[in-house]
């Protein structure tokens, strides 16, 4: 069986340690918890293994638990029957129905609601639940896979996730390092992205090459710590390939955070760990903080808020609150709802 990593780009000790776990537990039919920072591929590694395994032909499909309110997300997974609520005006399969004989991704699973974690918990034992308002039991062969950013096992210890379901969980764990472990990686990335845009924007911009990035800028890169990991490499060479007029990466070209990143961290340290002799107001001082990182946050995601969100570890409902208690703009586009 060949195996496929096409959309996984790395030659890092990391990516081929990541590589050979996903050659390993897609021969077997086990639960898979895959963690690692928002923005380093969670997903796509989930792709891979799905598309390695046995249940390849069949579906592969995702949910994130994080980007659904609790009251929609038990329908969602579990689907709901006719009448079973105001709305419900047709039975209707969820997701784990529609995952039979193939995959379901679970991301996000460290903000599932703890009433449905019990429920979750049956269908990892039994593989069976019942629909929203209904009465009959559904049985479903399928694999499950869940991903996110948090330590469930320190969330279990402290009683904020069920312990009982991270064991489940946690049968097989893959972690995906952060691309600043495995900055040999950034060149693939930049030139496997670079392709990709200038394809995308073929039709408008025909005839468009790849750009060459100066040596200077791309040190600046290489020295990045990139906190949205490789969402926002993607990011910033979608940008690079949309505003291009020269052919030609320059430093200038490059967001102010890539020159003062190193000397802002410092800073942070020193004002977090010193208080000045004639004291400081606290929450104001946590207040400024917390509206700077909001304020990256936004500028990493490209304006997105529920890549925001995950950035800083927030679910969405809870970034929006804070956007609109601090009078920050709240009006940025976000992708269009599928």
């Amino acid at each position: 069986m060949r195996t496929h990593f096409d959309k996984l780009i790395g030659k890092s000790a990391q990516m081929q340690h990541l590589y050979s776990m996903i050659e390993k537990v897609s021969r077997a039919d086990s639960t898979v918890l895959i963690t690692g920072e928002s923005g380093t591929g969670k997903e796509l590694v989930a792709q891979a293994i799905h598309k390695n395994s046995i249940r390849a032909e069949n579906p592969f499909i995702p949910l994130n638990c994080g980007a659904i309110p609790k009251d929609l997300l038990e329908s969602e997974l579990f689907g709901h029957e006719k009448g079973a609520f105001t709305g419900a005006i047709n039975t209707r399969k969820g997701r784990f129905e529609l995952a039979d004989k193939g995959s379901i991704l679970l991301d996000e699973i460290g903000e599932l609601h703890p009433s449905l974690q019990v429920k979750l918990l049956r269908v990892l034992q039994e593989r069976e639940f019942e629909r929203v308002g209904g009465t009959r039991t559904v049985k479903v062969d399928i694999r499950v896979l869940a991903a996110t950013n948090k330590d469930l096992g320190e969330a279990a210890g402290k009683g904020t996730f069920r312990e009982d379901l991270f064991y489940r969980l946690n049968v097989i764990p893959i972690h995906i390092a952060p691309l600043r472990q495995r900055k040999d990686d950034i060149p693939l990335l930049i030139e496997h992205f670079m392709k990709t845009f200038i394809v995308k924007m073929s039709a408008m911009r025909p005839g468009q090459t790849a750009l060459k990035i100066l040596p200077e800028a791309l040190t600046l890169m290489l020295n990045y710590q990139w906190p949205g990991n490789v969402r926002e490499l993607e990011t910033l060479i979608e940008r690079f390939v949309i505003l291009d007029e020269t052919g030609t990466i320059t430093p200038d070209d490059l967001p102010p955070r890539f020159f003062d990143n190193k000397q802002r961290v410092d800073s942070a340290a020193v004002s977090l760990a010193q208080l000045p002799h004639d004291g400081i107001d606290l929450q104001t001082h946590l207040d400024d903080i917390e509206s700077s990182f909001i304020a990256q946050a936004m500028e990493i995601s490209g304006g997105v808020k529920s890549k925001a969100a995950a950035l800083l570890g927030l679910n969405r409902t809870t970034f929006l609150e804070k956007l609109k208690k601090k009078g920050l703009d709240t009006k940025l586009n976000e992708p269009p709802t599928q």
